[in-house]
């Protein structure tokens, strides 16, 4: 089968890639990092991901599932939320015209079209552009991804490495639900495979306080830390500054608005089994040794 991957040189991307090569599909990729490295050794035709939806149209020939992961975290420059929405608006209809028969779609949990928040609001315009678009489809919602490569859980344990303590944002009584890179892959591979529409949340086992996921990552690294909780407002403030002299954007206001509001959570049964204490115990030695940039990943 002829299946294609937004961002297969990336994050999430990549994990769904390697386990649709694994499965004997032939993968194409629409990147807009066309001179990252190849981890699949040229196994993998790489196309632009321009937006133009003629363009795209022709990449996409022949292919039977879309896998779509393109998003942006947070406004820089043109690359706005707003943009986002439209260019996933147009990838859609590349793909309808394409003949593309399903499209695999990587959303968020609990999107709202009414949310204040526009990653929230974003992902709630995506979905509807892909249920609309009358292609079958499975939309899959995860919370916060863990694996070699995120941002959040390598970027806690960074601090919690180098300070004597973690500023904590509010009281940390809010909750999440992290799910491993693999685990979303593989259930995204799955849900290609069928043929029924389906909207379904990802995540993992796990669902803690914040306080209690920055207490096992600092247990997990042997760099065990006080938490002290501090007004959001001033967590922001302190996060702005500390991103001045790390050249990136270590939090956004809607991420602290987001977190605070219980949005990464799910009332739906784990389908992702993998938990985030295995992970940190075979990763120990290399989670938060390096400081991940988001500008670096994707901008620079």
């Amino acid at each position: 089968m002829k299946t294609a991957v937004t961002g297969a040189f990336s994050y999430s991307g990549k994990y769904i890639a390697r386990r649709l090569l694994a499965a004997g599909n032939e993968v194409i990729t629409l990147t807009g990092h066309p001179n990252r490295p190849d981890p699949f050794g040229g196994k993998i035709r790489a196309y632009p991901l321009d937006f133009d939806e003629t363009s795209m149209a022709k990449s996409l020939a022949g292919v039977d599932t879309l896998y779509n992961t393109y998003w942006v975290r947070f406004d820089q420059g043109q690359n706005t939320q707003p943009r986002a929405v439209e260019n996933t608006r147009k990838l859609v209809n590349a793909a309808k015209t394409a003949g593309v028969r399903r499209i695999v779609h990587i959303s968020i949990t609990q999107p709202s079209a009414q949310s204040h928040l526009p990653y929230f609001w974003g992902k709630a315009a995506n979905e509807q552009a892909v249920i609309k678009s009358g292609l079958e489809y499975a939309i899959l919602r995860p919370t916060v991804l863990f694996g070699a490569e995120d941002v959040l859980i390598n970027n806690i344990a960074w601090l919690l490495r180098r300070f004597p303590f973690f500023a904590q944002i509010g009281d940390g009584k809010y909750r999440l639900q992290p799910v491993f890179v693999d685990d979303l892959a593989a259930l995204a591979v799955d849900a290609g495979t069928r043929a029924e529409n389906l909207l379904w949340d990802a995540v993992g086992p796990d669902n803690f306080t914040f306080d209690e996921l920055v207490t096992l990552i600092g247990e997990s690294i042997g760099a065990k830390k006080p938490i002290l909780h501090v007004h959001p407002q001033l967590a922001l403030k302190a996060a702005q500054f500390l991103s001045i002299f790390l050249g990136d954007v270590l939090l956004t206001p809607e991420e602290v608005d987001g977190l605070t509001a219980g949005l990464l959570i799910s009332s739906e049964p784990p389908r992702c089994p993998t938990p985030l204490a295995d992970w940190l115990t075979a990763n120990r030695q290399t989670v938060g040794m390096r400081y991940a940039s988001e500008l670096a990943r994707h901008y620079k």
